[in-house]
């Protein structure tokens, strides 16, 4: 059967079983990831309303922090509504073609979130490093180019996702054990050789978070060098307090997405499957979520401007 033409092994649909061994446990997991989900929407949805309102937020590192709420919210609306219909109601059919455009969207926007992530730390090396040519040399044109550039990185990168799983032969069945389509847990249902779709997964992997990794760790290491070199401690830990929030967020979303690259890859066999999928899920949710907190709690200029709009809104719902 397998040495058929591929073409004829494509299935209508997968089956998306969702956390495998927790059935009876399905609808209670749906719950945080519903509450999650929520939080982020508003959340993101919030951040980037407020910075597009409020004119003292109109600068390079807000820009790029819109950005990544843009990514975060559309990446989680990739999967959750998806996943909730699974965990509550029992529909776990796919079809073919939109289980492989989620999976291409999935891990084209975690690309660009990593992305967008590397940007943020070259913003903070510029504004700690250069802070007089702060403005000159990121522009509104250079931040658009580089937007464009991760964005242009991830489909180029992902696209090929598609192609590779496409081309597989389905003849194991059309049950995927997993809440969305990952591009590996496609793969696996294929009863062909999916060694080109591992190997090419994980230079995807090198290439994106493997870059980013490296040009965030070199930003922090030439700021840490400036903050040192600085006379004043006042100025050392304020120019330092500037970074906290981008390294939390960089914390939310590279350590979820460590663990789950390495035990997939040297650990599976140890770990419960049920976990992966868990943390998987958790890996896609926990940035959307904490990230809008982390910056509304860490960042003055925010703070301040949700309590002016805040009050603006006040002021127009009392004239009127």
């Amino acid at each position: 059967m397998c040495g058929e033409n591929s073409s004829s092994l494509t299935p209508g649909f997968f089956v998306l079983n969702g956390v495998p061994g927790l059935e009876a446990a399905h609808a209670w997991i749906a719950l945080p990831f519903c509450f999650m989900y929520v939080t982020a929407v508003l959340g993101n949805c919030g951040l980037i309303h407020l910075i597009g309102h409020e004119e003292a937020l109109h600068r390079p590192m807000y820009y790029f922090l819109a950005l990544l709420s843009f990514t975060d919210v559309t990446l989680c609306t990739t999967t959750v509504p998806n996943m909730l219909c699974i965990l509550w109601f029992n529909l776990k059919e796919i079809d073919f073609n939109a289980c492989l455009a989620q999976m291409f969207f999935v891990h084209m926007l975690t690309g660009m979130e990593s992305g967008v992530l590397m940007l943020m730390a070259l913003d903070r090396y510029v504004a700690i490093c250069y802070p007089l040519r702060y403005s000159t040399i990121l522009t509104n044109p250079v931040i658009a180019k580089a937007g464009l550039a991760t964005f242009l990185r991830g489909v180029l990168l992902i696209l090929p996702f598609a192609f590779l799983t496409k081309r597989l032969p389905y003849c194991r069945g059309n049950s995927i054990p997993h809440t969305y389509c990952d591009h590996m847990s496609v793969a696996k249902v294929s009863c062909g050789n999916f060694k080109v779709n591992a190997i090419y997964g994980l230079l995807a992997a090198l290439l994106i978070g493997g870059f980013d990794m490296f040009c965030i760790t070199v930003s922090y290491t030439m700021i840490l060098r400036a903050v040192v070199s600085l006379s004043s401690a006042e100025a050392r830990q304020k120019a330092f307090g500037t970074c906290t929030s981008h390294i939390c967020a960089i914390v939310i979303t590279y350590v979820p997405a460590l663990f789950t690259i390495f035990t997939h890859r040297f650990g599976g066999q140890n770990i419960p499957h049920h976990v992966h999928i868990l943390i998987a899920n958790l890996y896609l949710m926990l940035p959307p979520t904490l990230n809008p907190i982390v910056y509304g709690v860490k960042t003055k200029q925010i703070r301040e401007g949700v309590i002016k709009l805040f009050f603006k809104e006040k002021d127009v719902l009392v004239t009127k």
